[in-house]
């Protein structure tokens, strides 16, 4: 079950509202999310829900024993390699495997293991809860099922963001959703649910149309053009798909009380690798700064150290979004502009012209993209090859020339949603109504029509639409 389905939209999330609201106190509301959540989870494979409950079981167990033990390192690190080692059988086995065979020629097979959904997401939810507990930051959890309600909660237990049980221990006991924060979590669901329904899914059936990734021969004949168009498209997507996937589980929490903090800050807005990564993905850069950067040392120990701590970071950045050398390649790609930025480029960015930071920015991500799209490497090379030319694939051919004109307005839209623009209009708007002190009623109007128009027009992307592919499930 995804979010960006009729089914959850207008069955599943008002049925469990419904019952939400309907429970008087908090224990029965969270039992209410806790049932919802399993069978939510349940939905994409029943004998996975047994691994999610073994590992919220070691969290908890190994929580309460840092907690008490005299050998609270040891137990640290007993629990951590207990959940690593399930989540790297689970995603790393086959590719380690295939590593060797490749090498020595065994084994003869290579045994076919399903991922479970979301494990990399409630794995590192489960670790940081257990660090917070060793750091002395949250007290243990002494009920088993109000930490599985923190490591399942359907909102965001599949796609993120990474929620630490520091930012919610207390809302899980003592929360209140008021009517604003019903309505606001609302807008930002039905804003989710279009961002995914409408402009994520046309950008990739765009980029699917180009980006060709189970047909080398066919991708080398797409015409530059076409690929040029095929990777902003998916560049546009990726954004669009997982930033959706984050509004929307922002949205559901309020609508009860939860607080999570934002995943995303606008990216493509930024004017450097580093600052891309501010605001890219932000539940996962901080967790990779605060539980691997910093342990290991950070920037307290010379320069040396520094680079060896951020390629391990990246490497392990990589390596966290999936088991092909493509995600591993990708992660030390922006390694490698860091580091640049972090010796000289930064410097020289700040006395450059405005446009210059964002554009060089732009570029890198750009391109870094391709790398995330191919897991096969042969098809970053042809990709990369055809863009210039160099495939003999020509530069246009009447399909692209078609493709761009009928979805040259849908981009236009596509890039727009990408960037605050339409948040700084709301906002002018509201300041000139506060300024000439009348009610901002054009802001009143859109905030009540805004998600009903949006949810009509997600609903009819999705009728009849088998289309509907969410690129962080593999992860």
């Amino acid at each position: 079950m995804v979010f960006s389905s009729l089914f959850f939209v207008f069955f599943f999330l008002p049925l469990n509202l419904f019952f939400y609201h309907l429970a008087k106190t908090t224990n029965a509301k969270n039992t209410v999310l806790l049932i919802f959540s399993l069978i939510f989870y349940a939905w994409g494979g029943p004998k996975y829900v047994i691994l999610l409950l073994a590992m919220v079981f070691i969290a908890w167990m190994g929580a309460i024993i840092v907690y008490h033990s005299a050998y609270r390192r040891i137990v640290l690190a007993v629990t951590i390699a207990l959940m690593l080692a399930l989540l790297g059988y689970f995603k790393y086995w086959g590719f380690f495997l295939s590593g060797v065979q490749m090498i020595t020629g065994f084994p003869e097979t290579i045994p076919d293991i399903v991922l479970p959904i979301g494990i990399s997401f409630y794995t590192f939810q489960l670790i940081s809860y257990v660090v917070d507990v060793y750091r002395c930051e949250v007290r243990p959890q002494k009920r088993y099922r109000l930490l599985l309600l923190y490591g399942s909660l359907f909102h965001q237990c599949i796609a993120g963001p990474i929620v630490r049980y520091r930012d919610v221990c207390r809302e899980i006991l003592h929360r209140k959703a008021s009517h604003p924060e019903i309505g606001k979590g609302i807008r930002r669901f039905s804003i989710g649910l279009a961002k995914k329904a409408i402009l994520a899914n046309g950008c990739a059936a765009i980029a699917d149309s180009f980006l060709l990734t189970d047909d080398m021969s066919a991708l080398a004949q797409v015409p530059a053009a076409g690929l040029w168009l095929g990777v902003l498209c998916f560049t546009l997507e990726i954004y669009l798909d997982f930033s959706a996937y984050s509004d929307m589980a922002i949205g559901m929490g309020l609508m009860i009380g939860f607080h999570y903090r934002e995943n995303f800050n606008y990216p493509y807005m930024a004017d450097s690798i580093t600052d891309f990564w501010r605001r890219w993905h932000i539940s996962l850069s901080s967790f990779f700064r605060d539980y691997v950067y910093i342990p290991l040392g950070g920037n307290r120990r010379g320069m040396t150290r520094m680079f060896l701590n951020l390629f391990i970071v990246w490497f392990l950045t990589g390596m966290w979004h999936g088991a092909s050398w493509n995600y591993i390649l990708w992660g030390l790609y922006f390694f490698v502009f860091l580091v640049i930025e972090k010796k000289v480029l930064l410097n020289k960015l700040r006395f450059s012209p405005v446009f210059v930071p964002h554009l060089y920015a732009l570029v890198v991500i750009f391109f870094g993209w391709i790398l995330f799209k191919f897991e096969n490497l042969a098809g970053v090379g042809i990709t990369l090859k055809g863009m210039f030319g160099l495939n003999a694939n020509g530069f246009m051919n009447m399909t692209v020339g078609l493709s761009f004109k009928n979805h040259i307005f849908f981009l236009i839209f596509a890039i727009i949603a990408s960037t605050p623009l339409i948040k700084i209009i709301r906002s002018k708007i509201l300041s000139a109504h506060y300024v000439r002190g009348r009610l901002p009623v054009l802001v009143y109007a859109y905030d009540i029509v805004a998600p009903v128009v949006l949810l009509v027009l997600s609903a009819l992307a999705l009728v009849g639409n088998s289309y509907n592919p969410f690129l962080y499930f593999q992860f």
